[in-house]
């Protein structure tokens, strides 16, 4: 199974933002991952269009771009057009969820599905087969640095099972609380991506962390 290790670019250090995307294209990391925050959809503001373009310009990996707002669909062209490659919008956010995916993926992007802690697995059953990839919070959204929630491994588990009796080819990722104390058990439930933040980035040297992350889920 290919994994994936999509370093949380929140939790990087904005005061020297190209050293840090410079840092992550040399390490062992696999994705970018990009958090966008409205200070509606969830309680805290991140950054838009001009940072995510500004990282772009230096990444030589995987743009993997999660958005946290609403009204997703009227921007999807904008993160299409600021290096997106993938692009994920949340099941609570979306009125039309079918409609926004199809949108996503019409400009070349892939497609992915974000739930928070509280929405059941169930609510994909009709969508599955369109995703490229499923999010799951494993924290509450909004903020970094906060402790995992051990009902993960569960929806995990029934996500696995929903994936493979559908025939969907959609990559499994987790966001919130990922360490080098979980992930492999979340690896062995099935887990394809991990991003993780304040573990890397708070730490002495997050380089060394995120080939600690790789060899965890590839041993």
């Amino acid at each position: 199974m290919k994994t994936y290790i999509a370093p949380s670019i929140l939790s990087a250090n904005f005061g020297n933002l190209q050293q840090e995307v410079e840092m992550i294209n040399k390490s062992d990391a696999d994705w970018f991952h990009v958090d966008v925050m409205d200070g509606v959809f969830v309680p805290n503001i991140s950054f838009g269009m001009p940072v995510i373009k500004a990282i772009k310009k230096h990444a030589e990996k995987t743009l993997d771009v999660h958005l946290m707002i609403v009204n997703p669909d009227k921007f999807i062209k904008d993160f299409k057009d600021a290096g997106a490659d993938i692009l994920t919008v949340h099941y609570e956010a979306c009125t039309h969820l079918h409609r926004t995916v199809q949108a996503i993926k019409a400009t070349g992007m892939k497609a992915g599905v974000s739930l928070n802690p509280h929405t059941p697995i169930a609510v994909l059953e009709d969508i599955i087969k369109d995703l490229d990839l499923v999010l799951i919070m494993s924290v509450n959204p909004g903020f970094g640095g906060q402790k995992f929630i051990e009902n993960t491994y569960k929806k995990i588990a029934q996500l696995k099972k929903l994936i493979e009796y559908s025939g969907s080819k959609a990559l499994i990722e987790v966001d919130g609380g990922v360490t080098d104390k979980n992930i492999q058990k979340l690896a062995s439930k099935g887990v394809n991506a991990f991003v993780a933040g304040s573990f890397v980035f708070k730490s002495k040297n997050p380089s060394e962390t995120i080939s600690t992350l790789k060899k965890l889920v590839s041993e």
